[in-house]
C-alpha cells in the first residue's frame, strides 16, 4: 500500500505546483491585436513606459521573474543582457518594461521537488519536440509553449487519476472481502460455542446418569446380599423370606414411583423457571414502555399547560357574610362559557352607578355596566374542591419539574386566606390549596413509585412584612425582631435561592403538614383595618422542593411549588386623621401596595417578553425570582 501511496502524493503535488501555469498567461495587459502587431507598432504601443525604464536592467528583471516558473523555458540572465546589447535602442526597452508589468502580478511558484518514479509514474510523452528558446518579445509564443506544455500535464494527471481509480477499487473490493470473512468468522464462532455448550451439557447429563447407576449398583449389591441371607436361612424361615421378597418388591415399586415423580417435578420446575424468565422479560419490556408513556405524558402535558398559557387569572366571588348588605338584582352576572351554559364561565359583568353625577346633575345616576375577562370564574357558589381542580394540573406540573407560582390576590378581606389554608375546624370539605396540594403530591407520588421514581419534599413558610423576611415555622428563641431573615444565593455562582435562619422541614404525610400550617397560623401578622376585622398583613409564601430521582435510568428533576396568600390591597385616604395605630396600618399599606405594584410590574414584563425584569425591586419578587421567568407556571 505504501508504494501505491507515493505516486499518488507525487501526482497530487505536481498538480498543485502547475496549477500556477493555467493562471499565467490570462494575467498578460497584451490584448491578442498587440501581440500580432510587428515590432515597429509595438515599440508605439509601448511608448509610454519608454520613459519610465530604460537599458539592460529592465531586461535583467525579466529574466529574474520568468526564473521563479519551472516549467518556462527562458533565456540565462547573461543570455538576456547579451540579447538586449543586440536588440536596437529604442525596442528593447519597450517591450522589457511591458513584460516586467506582467509578471509583477503573476504569483511566485514554489520549487517542485525532485520526485523518485513510482510504480505508477507516468512515463513522458513520446513524439513531443521540447520547445526552442524564445526571444524575451515573443509572448505569443511564450504562450504557446506555456499551453503546450499545459495540455501534456494535464494528460499525465489524467493517466494519474485512472489508475488512482484502479487502485481504490481494488482497495474497495479488498475491504468487502475483509469485511465477509469477518462475517463468516463471527458466525462460526457462534456456531463453535453452542455445540461446545451442548458438549458441556451431555456431559453434566452423562455424569447424573452415571452416578444414578452407581447408586443402583450400591442398591442392587445390598440386596443381592439380603438374598443370600434369606437363602441360607430358607429352611427355617420360609415364611418371613416370602414376606421380605413381598416388601422387597415393594420398595422397588414405589422407588420407580419416586423416579417418576422426581422427573415430572423435574419437568415442572423447568418449565415454571421458563416462565419466569419470560414473565420477567415481559415485565421489563412493560416497564420500559410505562416509562416512555410517562416521559410523553409529561411532555403533553407542559405542551397542554403551554398553550392554555403559563401565565393565568382566574376569579373567585366571595359570597355575602353575615351583616353584609345584599346587592340589587343585577349587580353581577356571570355570562356562560364559550361552549355554552354547560361550559364554566370566563366572563365577570358588574353594574355600577356613579353617585357623584347624581349628586351634581340632581337626576338619578345611570348605571353603566363593565365586562371583564379571565381564564375561568368562579361565582359565589364554587367549593374548595372546584377551584383545586382547576390549579391541579399547575400541581402536576411542578411534580413533573416545572417551577410553578400561585397567587391569591385581591382586596382585603375577599377571602384569599380562606382560599390558600381552609376554613377553621378542620372540615374536610373547607380544605384550602395547601392541603389540597400537599395530598395530590404524595398522593401521585406514591403511583410513581411503582415505575422507579422517588420523592422527597421539603417546606418552608415565610412572610413578607414591611419588606422584611420572617420565619412563620420559628420557634422558641428564634421567633421576634432577632430572628429576620435574608435572602441569598445558595452558592458562588449559583442561581438558587436560600433563606437565612429559616426552618426547612421534611414532610411526608399530611399530618406533618397540618402541624405547620397551624404554627404558621399562630405566628402571622395579622391587624384589624377599617374594611377588615382581621386582615393578612404581609405576603405569606408556603415553599415546597419537590426533589425526584429514577436511580434506574439515571434521571433527576427538581422544581420548587410556591403556594402565596398575598397582604390585601387597601385604597389609601390621605384626608383621614391618623393616631399611632393608624400610622403603623399605614406604614403596612404602603408597603404592600409598592410590593404589589412591583409583582404587576415583573408579571407584565414578563408576558411581554422584555429583556429587564425588576425582580429585585422588591423582597417577595426576588425571593421568586426562580419561579417566575422561564419556564415557570402561574
Amino acid at each position: 500500500m505504501e508504494s501505491q501511496r507515493c505516486p499518488l502524493l507525487e501526482v497530487k503535488k505536481n498538480i498543485e505546483l502547475k496549477t500556477p501555469l493555467v493562471k499565467g498567461p490570462s494575467q498578460l495587459p497584451l490584448s491578442r491585436s498587440r501581440l500580432k502587431r510587428g515590432p515597429n507598432q509595438m515599440e508605439d504601443a509601448l511608448e509610454p513606459a519608454k520613459k519610465r525604464t530604460r537599458g539592460v536592467g529592465a531586461a535583467t528583471k525579466i529574466n529574474t521573474s520568468r526564473s521563479r516558473v519551472p516549467p518556462l523555458t527562458t533565456v540565462p540572465q547573461t543570455q538576456g543582457h547579451t540579447a538586449v546589447q543586440k536588440v536596437p535602442k529604442k525596442t528593447a526597452p519597450r517591450c522589457s518594461t511591458a513584460i516586467t508589468a506582467v509578471l509583477k502580478n503573476q504569483k511566485p511558484v514554489p520549487a517542485v521537488p525532485a520526485q523518485k518514479p513510482g510504480p505508477t509514474a507516468v512515463p513522458p510523452i513520446a513524439g513531443v519536440k521540447k520547445p526552442s528558446k524564445r526571444p524575451a518579445w515573443d509572448l505569443k509564443g511564450q504562450l504557446c509553449d506555456l499551453n503546450a506544455e499545459l495540455k501534456r500535464c494535464r494528460e499525465k494527471s489524467q493517466t494519474l487519476d485512472q489508475e488512482n481509480q484502479q487502485l481504490r477499487e481494488q482497495l474497495k473490493e479488498a475491504q468487502q472481502q475483509a469485511k465477509d470473512l469477518g462475517t463468516e468468522r463471527s458466525t462460526l464462532e457462534g456456531e463453535l460455542a453452542r455445540v461446545r455448550t451442548q458438549a458441556e451439557q451431555g456431559q453434566q447429563q452423562l455424569g447424573n446418569l452415571s452416578a444414578h447407576v452407581l447408586e443402583l449398583e450400591e442398591r442392587l449389591g445390598t440386596q443381592e446380599g439380603l438374598v443370600q441371607v434369606l437363602q441360607k436361612e430358607q429352611l427355617e424361615l420360609q415364611e418371613e423370606r416370602r414376606g421380605l421378597t413381598t416388601r422387597l418388591e415393594e420398595q422397588e415399586r414405589r422407588l420407580q414411583a419416586s423416579e417418576a415423580a422426581l422427573s415430572s417435578s423435574q419437568a415442572k420446575v423447568a418449565s415454571l423457571q421458563q416462565e419466569a424468565t419470560t414473565q420477567a422479560a415481559l415485565l421489563a419490556e412493560r416497564g420500559d414502555r410505562l416509562h416512555g408513556l410517562e416521559m410523553e405524558r409529561r411532555r403533553l402535558h407542559n405542551q397542554l399547560q403551554e398553550l392554555k398559557g403559563n401565565i393565568r387569572v382566574f376569579c373567585r366571588v366571595r359570597p355575602v357574610l353575615e351583616g353584609e348588605s345584599t346587592p340589587s338584582p343585577g349587580f353581577l352576572l356571570f355570562p356562560p362559557g364559550p361552549g355554552g351554559p354547560t361550559d364554566p364561565p370566563t366572563r365577570l359583568s358588574l353594574a355600577r352607578s356613579d353617585d357623584r353625577r347624581a349628586t351634581l346633575s340632581g337626576a338619578p345616576a345611570p348605571t353603566t355596566r363593565h365586562d371583564f375577562s379571565f381564564d375561568r370564574v368562579f361565582p359565589p357558589g364554587s367549593r374548595q374542591d372546584e377551584v383545586f381542580e382547576e390549579i391541579s394540573m399547575l400541581v402536576q406540573s411542578a411534580l413533573d419539574g416545572y417551577p410553578v407560582c400561585i397567587f391569591a390576590y385581591g382586596q382585603t378581606g375577599s377571602g384569599k386566606t380562606f382560599t390558600m389554608e381552609g376554613g377553621p375546624g378542620g372540615d374536610p370539605q373547607l380544605e384550602g390549596l395547601i392541603p389540597r396540594a400537599l395530598r395530590h403530591l404524595f398522593s401521585v407520588a406514591q403511583e410513581l413509585n411503582g415505575q422507579g421514581w422517588t420523592y422527597s419534599f421539603v417546606a418552608s413558610y415565610v412572610e413578607i412584612y414591611n419588606e422584611t423576611v420572617r420565619d412563620l415555622l420559628a420557634t422558641g428563641t428564634r421567633k421576634g425582631p432577632g430572628g429576620e431573615c435574608e435572602i441569598r444565593r445558595a452558592g458562588p455562582g449559583s442561581e438558587e435561592l436560600t433563606i437565612t435562619n429559616a426552618r426547612y422541614v421534611p414532610v411526608s404525610c399530611e399530618k406533618e403538614v397540618e402541624t405547620l400550617l397551624h404554627l404558621a397560623r399562630q405566628n402571622r401578622a395579622v391587624a384589624r383595618t377599617a374594611q377588615n376585622e382581621r386582615s393578612s398583613r404581609s405576603h405569606s409564601v408556603f415553599q415546597l422542593q419537590i426533589s425526584g430521582e429514577h436511580a434506574a435510568r439515571g434521571l433527576q428533576c427538581i422544581a420548587p411549588l410556591n403556594l402565596v396568600d398575598l397582604a390585601g390591597s387597601e385604597r389609601l385616604d390621605p384626608g383621614l386623621a391618623l393616631g399611632p395605630g393608624e400610622r403603623d396600618r399605614l406604614r403596612e399599606t404602603q408597603a404592600i401596595n409598592s410590593s404589589l405594584s412591583t409583582l404587576g410590574l415583573v408579571i407584565m414584563a414578563l408576558s411581554n417578553k422584555e429583556s429587564y425584569v425588576p425582580y429585585r425591586n422588591s423582597k417577595l419578587t426576588y425571593l421568586l425570582q426562580n419561579s417566575l421567568g422561564g419556564s415557570a407556571k402561574m
